[in-house]
């Protein structure tokens, strides 16, 4: 029995380094959780961090002499076959309840290449003969044999939901697929300070007036490269979000100080539909929003694991630091459920200039005598 650490070697492209801590090795396995970016797989047995070179050598200071590197765990991979054409057809059906239902292009290419690792299974059967057992059991053997992750399994469950839902109609106690229990992680967050130098960072004006954008409204990447000219409601204090996720529309604040900085770049780009517009025009990219946050957060020497999307994060910690009503945050963010904007109730900053320590206020209302400790 292994009873030292395993570093997995991660391939040129992965974005998280796998580990294998040793059940017995509880204390090491206790300090590595308090790691930022550090993720539990049920499934494989591992855990994870973020993959960087910082990371990597974090990894080998903590665990000393004692620890071993081997290749990566990759997963093996999934028989291909022809597909019949009736398969064909089916993977058509898909597509077209999808295109109707207004599915993005994005989550309709992951689930066609998804319901292809279906039909390869199933090729030579009535697809609406297939049992929920079947099912079942096809997605076990994916996980034992071909060492699938969480994120795709439920993204080939979901491909299977939307065939039997939308393209053939069943009612969803077939389809109701047992997942992997999800995992009730805590959002990266910036302290207020790493926010203003990462966003003050840029000298270009439009790349400063876009991280101001996203952080000071609470935005998806995908939310601040779809905001048009007539979204920026300055006079109401708003921003208008259209079609954001889920294909909702919503409102959010408005900063004045950001309406007077967008003044200022639309006075020099003079853009003409989109808010923010690429160099020969149509929407600005998510690739070069990403550079621009990266550059700031390595010039700034900000938390190296944050991304994009923790602006959005440190957006909603700091409403809820400043008091700003749950219901009003939940609107904000384009929320379905408050449990979902109650997490960053989590991600509050702790401290004792916060809140009062009950010990404190006990020993402060009494005569305290330092010889009773």
């Amino acid at each position: 029995m292994n009873t030292i650490p395993i570093i997995y070697q991660p391939l040129k492209n992965a974005k998280r380094i796998k580990i294998f801590i040793p059940y017995e090795l509880k204390e090491l396995r206790y300090v590595f959780k308090k790691v930022n970016t550090t993720y539990w797989h049920p499934n494989q047995k591992l855990w994870s961090i973020m993959y960087t070179q910082e990371n990597l050598a974090l990894l080998k200071k903590l665990f000393g002499k004692n620890y071993t590197i081997v290749n990566e765990v990759t997963p093996t991979p999934i028989e291909k076959r022809p597909l019949t054409p009736y398969a064909i057809d089916e993977l058509f059906r898909l597509e077209k309840s999808l295109v109707l239902k207004k599915y993005s292009d994005s989550s309709i290419r992951t689930y066609k290449n998804m319901f292809t690792v279906f039909l390869t299974k199933f090729v030579h059967r009535d697809l609406a003969e297939i049992t929920k057992e079947e099912i079942e059991g096809f997605v076990y053997e994916l996980i034992k044999k071909n060492k699938i992750s969480e994120s795709y399994q439920n993204q080939l469950i979901n491909a299977i939901k939307a065939y039997y839902e939308h393209a053939l109609g069943k009612p969803r106690e077939y389809y109701d697929i047992q997942r992997p229990k999800k995992t009730l992680s805590i959002p990266n967050v910036l302290h207020k300070e790493e926010v203003l130098k990462i966003i003050q960072h840029p000298t270009n004006i439009k790349h400063k007036a876009i991280l101001w954008t996203i952080y000071s409204a609470g935005l998806r990447i995908s939310e601040v490269i779809n905001l048009r000219i007539v979204d920026i409601h300055s006079k109401e204090g708003y921003l208008f979000i259209k079609d954001s996720k889920g294909k909702k529309d919503r409102k959010t604040i408005l900063s004045d100080h950001l309406v007077a900085l967008l003044r200022l770049y639309y006075k020099k780009e003079k853009t003409s539909y989109w808010l923010f517009e690429g160099q020969t025009g149509g929407k600005y990219s998510r690739a070069s929003i990403r550079a621009i946050f990266r550059k700031a957060v390595e010039a700034t020497n900000s938390n190296p694991w944050s991304t994009v999307h923790t602006l959005r994060h440190s957006f909603a910690t700091h409403c809820i630091e400043d008091n700003i009503n749950l219901r009003y945050l939940q609107n904000m963010l384009g929320h379905n459920s408050p449990k979902t904007t109650e997490i960053y109730t989590k991600t509050i900053h702790i401290n004792n200039k916060k809140i009062k320590n009950p010990l404190n206020n006990l020993l402060n209302n009494n005569t305290f005598n330092e010889q009773k400790i």
